[in-house]
């Protein structure tokens, strides 16, 4: 078991999430990081840490479209090295642009999401089977909350975050609930002493109404980056 840390009077903020960027095979291709540092929980769907565990990082990655690699982990735990990122992290990936993200913060709760939505549609639905080389698709979400999470609560979380998503979608005039190779990672601050977790973080709880209308806002402005970005192509 982890060592309980004590009261942090700061933490490290989506807001100050570093842009990198790299050339791989001729393309120059970004990438967001978020040094989150020790004293974090996250819960995430992402290739590489995902589940529930403790993380330092999280790596959102472009990748060149068509995308063949069959080692995503691999591949991404080597830009985070590259990068300096120390300790266990989350990387997500996208051959979405991810240099101009969308970013929202609601009483102490963030967002920051990238959107590419050439391919999408809804879940539920009567075609099996996922694209081959598809064109440029993923809404990645990375959201953080300055509290801590029940296990149960961070999976509410993710349920949360997924309706804003879609619930954004929506208010954006996209007749779809996501594309489908979306990816969430939700941060919450590991327990400190003088601390009980929350257990709920649905949109009606108190951190969880906070997220959803944080990345509500966040991939309304990814949206609307990923649209200008191809009136501009």
């Amino acid at each position: 078991m982890s060592a309980v840390l004590p009261p942090p009077r700061t933490h490290a903020r989506l807001l100050d999430r570093e842009h990198l960027v790299r050339t791989e095979d001729g393309v120059r291709l970004h990438a967001l990081l978020w040094r989150a540092g020790p004293g974090w929980r996250m819960v995430s769907s992402a290739v590489l840490g995902g589940g529930i565990a403790e993380r330092e990082w999280v790596l959102n990655a472009q990748v060149a479209h068509g995308y063949r690699r069959t080692d995503p982990a691999r591949h991404l735990a080597g830009l985070a090295r590259a990068a300096g990122a120390e300790g266990p992290g989350v990387g997500l990936m996208t051959a979405a642009e991810v240099a101009d993200p969308g970013y929202a913060c609601d009483g102490g709760a963030e967002a920051v999401a990238t959107a590419g939505i050439s391919v999408r549609g809804w879940a539920a639905s009567p075609q099996d089977g996922t694209p081959g080389a598809a064109p440029p698709g993923t809404i990645n979400i990375v959201a953080a909350v300055p509290v801590p999470l029940t296990d149960a609560a961070l999976v509410n979380a993710v349920m949360t975050a997924t309706e804003a998503k879609t619930q954004a979608l929506l208010d954006a005039g996209h007749d779809c609930s996501g594309t489908p190779t979306d990816a969430v990672c939700v941060a919450a601050r590991a327990p400190y002493p003088g601390t009980e977790p929350h257990a709920f973080a649905g949109p009606r709880s108190e951190w969880g109404a906070r997220l959803a209308r944080a990345v509500h806002i966040a991939v309304l402005l990814a949206l609307g980056a990923d649209r200008e970005a191809a009136a501009r192509s």
